[in-house]
């Protein structure tokens, strides 16, 4: 083979390998822009939470500054995509008061939610003897004297949108329910539980 005609050889070698990457640019391109477009016609919405009721059996601060509270709650998800499945992965649920975590975080079983479809959760969240700010005690003890309590039921998770086949990335959730509740005294683990009817819409962030 002459000189020149290797070189010619070359050529189409490189014009080859040069189709061969346009067509897998190409390719690649047209996937996202499909997968873009199905997402942009699809939009999917956030899961709507409501929290149901909530079931009070110990809320009480003892010295010097420790708060023990262990309630039941009982919250409601609602996948409003009537195309789009979603993939809960995590979800931890826990309780906060003036912007403090009073319990332990408990871990929501992983589920997956079909086109409209509702999950409930009834999960019992724990805290006994957290440390809490010196500022609490009294702020507690005002809340109790004028009869109402705000606690928020608070969930940190990650959840994926399924489309068809089709599974995205994780995205993190953010869900923040607010409970107003009526107390009268302290609550301690040897009285009866109180058992509130709250249907409270949920805060969610995705």
């Amino acid at each position: 083979m002459t000189e020149k005609e290797c070189e010619h050889h070359h050529d189409e070698d490189e014009k080859t390998r040069r189709r061969i990457g346009a067509a897998v640019l190409g390719f690649l391109a047209a996937v996202l822009f499909v997968v873009f477009l199905v997402w942009a016609i699809l939009h999917p919405h956030g899961p709507h939470f409501v929290l149901q009721d909530a079931t009070i059996y110990a809320f009480n601060v003892s010295e010097p500054n420790f708060l023990t509270s262990n309630l039941q709650v009982t919250l409601s998800s609602r996948n409003p995509n009537d195309k789009i499945g979603i993939f809960y992965d995590r979800l931890d649920i826990y309780a906060s008061y003036r912007n403090q975590q009073v319990t332990l975080a408990t871990l929501l079983p992983a589920t997956y939610q079909g086109h409209l479809d509702v999950t409930v959760w009834s999960p019992f969240l724990y805290g006994t003897s957290v440390p809490v700010a010196p500022y609490f005690s009294p702020v507690l003890s005002q809340d109790l004297t004028a009869g109402m309590v705000l606690l928020n039921i608070k969930i940190d998770g990650w959840v994926r949108w399924k489309v068809g086949t089709w599974v995205s990335g994780r995205y993190r959730l953010h869900v923040n329910c607010p409970a107003y509740i009526t107390l009268a005294g302290h609550f301690s683990g040897d009285g009866p539980a109180v058992k509130y009817q709250l249907v409270q819409r949920c805060g969610v962030d995705v």
